[in-house]
């Protein structure tokens, strides 16, 4: 059986990136959240615990699991560490992603991910790239309601990232969710560009 095509779908901050995932699981496609799985690994993948031990230094592993305030804390001004942790990060999720993989019956699953087009390791395995994108001030708002922040810290999250016109160079796909045209049939229209692939 060959396996399902992967739409890798990615976004920054607030471009509504979850919405649309969830709209694609309602339509029956499964979904694989990168940035979420990361985060669970940190406490179920004792080998990639034991890496991010070495690299940050043990104290940052509290009861068997990582402490990711302790963690972002030392490397927020430590690039070089970063980078470190990223090449841990990284593989291992791929690790995990191959094996939900694995269990797939769907012909099309989506792999949601932040930072898909900024890491060539993960932005090769996608077949497809979907850009979710919205109105910077869109995006700005949904943030601030959303994690109760400062339109400066927002807007200091997004300087941090990959700008739109960046991502724009290297999607197949753009959508917009501007609060104002449907997302499902903008998703059938991209499903149906997909089966013609």
């Amino acid at each position: 059986m060959s396996r399902p095509a992967i739409i890798g779908c990615t976004g920054g901050i607030g471009s509504g990136k979850s919405v649309v995932v969830r709209a694609f699981e309602g339509l029956g496609v499964p979904s694989y959240d990168c940035d979420r799985r990361a985060k669970e690994l940190y406490g179920e993948d004792a080998a990639l615990l034991s890496e991010v031990a070495a690299i940050a230094g043990s104290d940052v592993v509290v009861d068997g699991r990582i402490d990711r305030k302790r963690l972002a804390a030392k490397v927020f001004n430590d690039k070089a560490m970063l980078s470190r942790l990223e090449a841990a990060v990284h593989p291992a999720v791929l690790r995990d992603f191959h094996g939900w993989m694995g269990r797939q019956t769907s012909k099309l699953v989506i792999f949601e991910s932040a930072i898909l087009l900024d890491k060539p390791g993960l932005s090769q395995i996608a077949d497809y790239v979907l850009l979710v994108t919205a109105p910077e001030e869109v995006r700005i708002e949904r943030v601030m309601s959303r994690d109760g922040c400062t339109r400066g810290e927002v807007l200091s999250r997004m300087e941090n990232q990959m700008s739109d016109d960046d991502r724009r160079k290297m999607a197949d796909c753009i959508l917009e969710t501007n609060d104002r045209d449907a997302i499902v049939p903008q998703l059938l229209s991209i499903i149906q560009k997909w089966q013609q692939i």
